[in-house]
């Protein structure tokens, strides 16, 4: 019975070309043999099934003349696959016989068989690298506590982590003191190889894998290091010193440029980011760049006025003057006390509150003045009475 090539994308009889080819990438993909390990033979025929439907209905004049036979028997363009991946365009000298090649880089979308080895391998134009090619280290993470005022003030911190460096021995080759490091014969120092296989006897791949003789490398090493094992590396606990700036918040990141993992074939080293949390404060509390507190008084500063002390972050005192009459609650700011702001010269204000606390205990000296303070004074104010508009 002739296939339904519509039935084997999934896809309507009204389907775009996009949905088509969007049909076709996934389901190449899911059937790929080398994506089957465990259930090839299957893969391998659904794989020809996938393809013999795309290449049909990827070619709008075929297309036209399956629909318009209802198979691909007796039509006049024959089978599609069988007829030899006509429907794959051109640049692939070995369509006319029913094989072709790839591999997994080096391609584009210029054509279906492209499209699909791209969807394969990740989609996009993929390049060969060289093994041999500059590799970036690996970044490092670091998280750092700070105090309340070491975030203020800003400090020079040491840290110590274990990460690779650069062997002393070998100066990062590899390869003992003495001897060099040879190109790869087998690969040429590019790291890959290229494997044929054949499917089902049907079509003939050629896929680019990793090196087994120098592990993907391109360079092969008779002679290892003693020190390092022939990795170029070797683990060691390492002090690190860099200052946290006036001003950090709680969460930021500072990155230490070049002292993470070290790169490989002349790479620049990967980056360290130290992650800052900075402890609560007892007294103090952060609202933007702005310090804010609260300082307690007493009834009679409150009502004759004093001259407070005010503490600051940065560990000096500030006298203050409040008025006769200050009400518990009041705040009160000092400018250009708080928080160094960023990318600024500038700095937040110290802000602070006061409160009024009332003794709960009273001598009996104590008791007498408030006695005779009283009988000076209603016992209780009045109660502000609002007017007709509030």
């Amino acid at each position: 019975m002739a296939k339904d090539y519509y039935e084997v994308l999934g896809v309507s009889k009204n389907a775009s070309d996009d949905e088509i080819k969007k049909a076709y990438r996934k389901l190449a993909k899911k059937w790929h043999p080398d994506a089957n390990p465990d259930n090839r033979k299957e893969a391998e025929e659904k794989f020809k099934e996938v393809g013999e439907a795309y290449s049909v209905l990827s070619d709008s004049q075929k297309r036209k003349n399956y629909d318009q036979f209802g198979s691909a028997e007796g039509s006049p363009f024959g089978s599609g696959f069988e007829g030899g991946f006509g429907g794959f365009g051109n640049g692939f000298g070995g369509f006319g016989n029913g094989s072709y090649t790839y591999t997994t880089s080096g391609f584009g979308f210029e054509d279906p068989i492209n499209d699909f080895v791209s969807s394969i391998f990740g989609g996009g134009r993929r390049r060969t690298r060289t093994a041999n090619a500059p590799q970036k280290g690996l970044d490092l993470e670091y998280n750092m506590d700070i105090s309340f005022e070491e975030s203020f003030t800003g400090v020079e911190k040491e840290i110590t982590i274990n990460k690779s460096v650069i062997c002393d021995d070998c100066k990062g080759s590899g390869a003992k003191a003495g001897t060099t490091v040879e190109t790869c014969p087998i690969c040429h120092g590019t790291g890959q190889v290229k494997k044929t296989q054949t499917i089902g006897g049907f079509a003939t791949f050629q896929t680019v894998g990793p090196c087994e003789n120098c592990r993907a490398t391109g360079k092969v090493i008779k002679e290892p290091c003693e020190t390092c094992k022939g990795k170029g590396t070797v683990r060691k606990n390492v002090k690190i010193k860099f200052n946290v700036p006036a001003g950090t918040v709680n969460g930021q990141t500072i990155k230490i440029a070049e002292r993470g993992e070290p790169g490989k074939n002349g790479g620049a080293n990967g980056d360290l980011y130290v992650y800052i949390k900075v402890k609560k404060s007892n007294i103090f509390n952060r609202v933007g760049d702005d310090v804010e507190l609260t300082i307690p008084i007493t009834i009679t500063q409150a009502t004759l006025g004093a001259k407070l002390k005010i503490p600051t972050v940065g560990g000096k005192d500030v006298d203050y003057d409040i008025s006769e009459g200050t009400q518990s609650g009041e705040r009160f700011t000092i400018k250009g006390k708080g928080f160094k702001k960023a990318r600024s010269n500038s700095s937040g204000d110290l802000i602070f509150t006061v409160q009024v606390q009332t003794p709960k205990r009273l001598s009996k000296e104590q008791r007498e003045l408030f006695v005779k303070l009283a009988q000076t004074m209603n016992e209780q104010p009045p109660v502000k009475k609002r007017g007709i508009f509030g």
